[in-house]
């Protein structure tokens, strides 16, 4: 099989949840990080179906959205439950983080200044607490094992550690790193996570 996945070197945890899965799966993967001109040209040469990436090709064929790739990536990897109802869960996890992705972003594209800065004010006093709130409610029911779902890694832990690694890096302007500070299960997760061995061969490969 042969897969590349399209996307930007960028922060966001979209990408790399699918990246980091691939790698701990041991799967062989072109790993396409185009530039603005180049992504300009996709839009228009129909690379993106959707006109956004990121983008998987799997033996010429396309599959776009973020969440279907992470789930794709997770089966490959084995970081997919089987069970249904295991499996739901680690969807509502990946669609979670879409969720909180969503409400972030149009704090960032926004052109005026002084809207931008008090829609990023917004999200770290109340939108950011909100929703991440409901992450740590996923934690909790889940019982004292450190993950999303069930007992050992999933792709849904992935993306929760990188959405949560993006919100509290010092990365986006107005929100602080502290913003954590409340949820002291995504803080645990964040450490247990951070310290698994392939996540730590990942960041070291790709210390920048």
């Amino acid at each position: 099989m042969k897969l590349t996945l399209i996307y930007p070197d960028v922060p966001f945890w979209r990408a790399e949840t699918s990246r980091i899965a691939l790698f701990i799966g041991g799967i062989e993967f072109e790993d396409l990080r185009p530039s603005r001109d180049a992504i300009s040209r996709m839009k228009t040469d129909g690379t993106f179906p959707f006109g956004q990436f990121p983008v998987l090709q799997v033996d010429g064929k396309t599959l776009a959205q973020t969440g279907a790739i992470a789930r794709f990536c997770g089966k490959l990897s084995w970081l997919y439950p089987e069970n249904d109802f295991a499996a739901a869960k680690v969807d509502e996890v990946i669609d979670l983080a879409t969720d909180i992705t969503n409400k972030i972003r149009p704090a960032l594209v926004e052109k005026d200044a002084e809207k931008g800065r008090k829609m990023r004010s917004e999200l770290a006093e109340t939108v950011l607490p909100h929703w991440l709130g409901f992450m740590e409610t996923l934690l909790e029911d889940n019982g004292k094992t450190d993950y999303f779902v069930g007992e050992s890694l999933t792709v849904a832990d992935l993306a929760g550690w990188r959405l949560c690694g993006w919100i509290s890096g010092g990365i986006i302007d107005g929100i602080p790193e502290s913003i954590l500070d409340a949820f002291p299960l995504l803080i645990a997760h964040q450490q247990k996570i951070s310290s698994l061995p392939k996540i730590v061969e990942w960041i070291e490969k790709n210390r920048k």
